[in-house]
C-alpha cells in the first residue's frame, strides 16, 4: 500500500514543484515593488484617467448592445478555435464520426454567424 502511494507522488511531482515556484514568483514579484517603489500620490495620479481628457458624463452609462452582441461573437470563435486545434490534430484517430460531429458544430456556429449577420449586430453607424 505505501509502495502504491510514493509511487503516485512521483507522478504528481513536476505538478508539485510546478505549483511551488510559480506561487514562489508571484509572491517575489508582489512583494519586492512594495519594498522598493515610492508612494507619492498627489491629485493628478489620484484623478479618473479618461483618454487624457476630465470625464464628462456619467460612468454608469448605458453602453449600446451592438457591443455586447460583437463580444460574445468573438468568445463564439474563440471557443470555435479552441475546439478546432485538437480536433485537427487527432483527426485521424477519430474518424469520420469526429469528422462529422465537428461538422455539425461547425454548421451550427455558422448559423448563428448568419444570424448575427442579418440582424445587423454587425454593422455600425
Amino acid at each position: 500500500m505505501y509502495n502504491i502511494v510514493e509511487e503516485n507522488i512521483v507522478h504528481y511531482l513536476p505538478i508539485i514543484i510546478f505549483l511551488c515556484v510559480s506561487t514562489a514568483l508571484a509572491t517575489v514579484i508582489i512583494i519586492i515593488p512594495r519594498l522598493f517603489a515610492s508612494y507619492k500620490p498627489d491629485p493628478a495620479k489620484n484623478s479618473q484617467y479618461e483618454c487624457g481628457f476630465d470625464p464628462i458624463s456619467d460612468s454608469r452609462a448605458e453602453f449600446d448592445i451592438r457591443f455586447y452582441l460583437v463580444a460574445i461573437l468573438f468568445i463564439i470563435f474563440d471557443l470555435e478555435i479552441m475546439f478546432l486545434f485538437p480536433w485537427a490534430v487527432t483527426l485521424e484517430k477519430i474518424g469520420a464520426l469526429g469528422f462529422w460531429s465537428m461538422m455539425v458544430f461547425l454548421g451550427i456556429l455558422t448559423i448563428g454567424f448568419i444570424y448575427e449577420w442579418k440582424k445587423g449586430a454587425l454593422e455600425w453607424e
